[in-house]
């Protein structure tokens, strides 16, 4: 079966660092689109970034500038590399994937979802 295994998220201080990585087993990972989403207490789910099978990018206008995602399909891993990050960036963090070449920033486009890291920025 598909799963999506998150790691690399933990708490910082404003103005921090962190990376966030994602493996996939039990799929094609180069046919998918790879997405992060994040979910704040009291929020519904948000998109924060995509990246294509073909490698084209998509952020959030919240974290634009800050956030780059990137994969590597070798590895069946995306990545989340989080610069300047800031108090309102903290919240749980998921992985996901989606067999489609559009609307890549829909989250119902999404499949498979991995378990979720939490994100923690203090001020």
């Amino acid at each position: 079966q598909v799963q999506l295994v998150e790691s690399g998220g933990g708490l910082v201080q404003a103005g921090g660092s962190l990376r966030l990585s994602c493996t996939a087993s039990g799929l094609t990972f180069r046919r998918y689109a790879m997405g992060w989403f994040r979910q704040a207490p009291g929020k519904e789910r948000e998109f924060v970034a995509a990246i294509s099978w073909y490698s084209t990018t998509y952020y959030a206008d919240s974290v634009k500038g800050r956030f780059t995602i990137s994969r590597d399909d070798a590895r069946n891993t995306v990545y989340l590399q989080m610069n300047s990050l800031k108090p309102e960036d903290t919240a749980v963090y998921y992985c996901a994937a989606a067999n489609t070449i559009v609307a890549v920033t829909t989250i119902g486009n999404y499949a498979f979802w991995g378990q979720g890291t939490q994100v923690t920025v203090s001020s």
